[in-house]
């Protein structure tokens, strides 16, 4: 008897000026515009990047040797996906150059293509492959690196990850090469379903981009002189490769 609803949203506050709604807005993931904006109770549902392909997509070019370089890795079974990023510290953009992708096949069969875009490319892998591999018992990390790839563990954090990349994809400090084909049909399908949770098929590259980026650009690197390579040093003194980790 004594209850009421009053329904406010950013309109009917003063203090609020249009430029700061503006500013705002670009700050918000779109499936949380309209909970955030007008009190509607929704998570929302629809694509997780909702931005323009031809914003996006860029021709390719020869990577400048002073670009940085490192590349995502989700690791699985059912499929295994790599995606090469190289950053720009010039303009602050980041470009999505190259990928792998392929199922059921050894985590060899991947790092024999991993280790040949450059053994000195270091990596960020899924979190998840701390955990125990069913064909033999041995943390898939550890695997991979003592097949010669440079890795570290990326951070566990999916939403901010997610926004981090809508971010750089909506500001365009995220490009993406028209060859990578794989990851332009992986990023058309990427979606929400109706209680707003990530749609988890088909999204091995986008889970791999997530790593590359949430992890930062300060553990990217450029391409060192073959004295000075830790990677190449190893394959010539059989150094213990669980060294590099990080």
């Amino acid at each position: 008897m004594g209850k009421f609803v009053v329904m406010a949203d950013w309109d009917d506050v003063p203090h609020l000026s249009e430029t700061e709604k503006v500013e705002l807005i670009a700050s918000i993931p779109p499936h949380q515009r309209e909970a955030r904006t007008k009190g509607v109770p929704q998570l929302g549902s629809g694509a997780i990047f909702p931005v323009p392909e031809t914003d996006v997509l860029v021709d390719d070019f020869e990577v400048p040797a002073y670009f940085a370089r490192g590349y995502g890795l989700d690791v699985g079974w059912n499929c295994t996906a790599a995606v090469w990023i190289a950053h720009d510290r010039e303009t602050n953009i980041r470009y999505v150059y190259a990928v792998h992708k392929r199922g059921e096949a050894e985590p060899s069969v991947h790092a024999d293509a991993i280790r040949a875009r450059g053994l000195w490319i270091p990596g960020r892998i899924d979190p998840a492959s701390r955990g125990r591999s069913q064909s033999d018992g041995s943390q898939l990390i550890q695997a991979y690196v003592e097949m010669g790839l440079y890795l570290d563990v990326a951070p566990n954090a999916v939403e901010s990850g997610l926004l981090d990349v809508w971010r750089l994809l909506s500001t365009g400090q995220l490009k993406v090469f028209a060859s990578c084909k794989t990851w332009i049909e992986e990023f058309r399908l990427y979606r929400r379903d109706a209680k707003g949770r990530v749609v988890k098929q088909n999204d091995h590259l986008m889970d791999a981009t997530r790593y590359a980026i949430v992890s930062g650009v300060n553990w990217l690197s450029t391409e060192p002189a073959a004295e000075d390579d830790p990677v190449i040093k190893f394959y010539q003194t059989g150094t213990e490769t669980m060294g590099w980790m990080h």
